[in-house]
């Protein structure tokens, strides 16, 4: 296989980002970057990386939805007994990467992690597409499966068995965590690699305080 990948470049021009023209509140930084990538009809503008740790202290690291944020936090919801709410469980902290590359953006997020409670939970699960609930209910997430028909089989037996109801009841074991920030950089693609790079940090005093880092 001959890729010459040492000649893949992408030449950025994004508009300049500075620490003065930012929102003091990166929240609201971060609701103003969100919008514009919603509004370039971007596909899945949510779609964020989450990092966490092991139990051996070694990064992992998938893809999931982003389904709110607000001055608390960022929430997605997730099986609780999968391979990340198990990770999770033992070490309480993450980080969140959004990649609009054709906004030539990126944001990254890191801060603790809990549960929502169990009444949001069962607010948001109850909203998803009736196949969605069942899916939530069949799949073993993470586990090892010997095939495909066995996700089919108990498809069947759940529709079977809640063919009556609107919606299913929420598993105990999936529902919502939210990411608590500490730490959230924007970064801005510039020419010749001098990219923009904001980075707002927590203070002793709960404040947020904004620099601008290196590229």
């Amino acid at each position: 296989m001959d890729l010459n990948l040492k000649d893949l470049r992408q030449e950025y021009s994004g508009e300049p980002l500075d620490v003065k023209d930012v929102n003091s509140d990166p929240i609201q930084q971060f609701a103003h970057w969100f919008k514009e990538a919603m509004d370039s009809q971007l596909l899945e503008p949510n779609a964020m990386t989450l990092s966490t740790i092991t139990s051996d202290g070694k990064p992992t690291a998938r893809v999931v939805l982003l389904k709110e944020f607000n001055t608390s936090g960022f929430v997605f919801f997730n099986n609780y007994e999968s391979r990340k709410g198990q990770e999770l469980a033992k070490q309480p902290y993450a980080c969140l990467v959004f990649n609009w590359l054709e906004l030539q953006r990126q944001v990254r997020i890191e801060g603790r992690v809990e549960k929502i409670s169990a009444a949001d939970s069962t607010d948001y699960f109850q909203s998803r597409p009736r196949g969605s609930q069942i899916g939530a209910w069949a799949s073993p997430q993470s586990t090892v499966i010997p095939d495909r028909k066995v996700l089919e089989e108990k498809i069947e037996q759940l529709t079977n068995k809640y063919g009556d109801f609107s919606s299913l009841p929420r598993p105990d074991h999936w529902g919502g965590y939210i990411v608590q920030p500490t730490l959230i950089e924007f970064w801005q693609g510039r020419q010749s690699r001098l990219h923009d790079r904001v980075q707002y940090k927590v203070e002793a005093n709960g404040e947020w305080k904004a620099a601008r880092l290196a590229p």
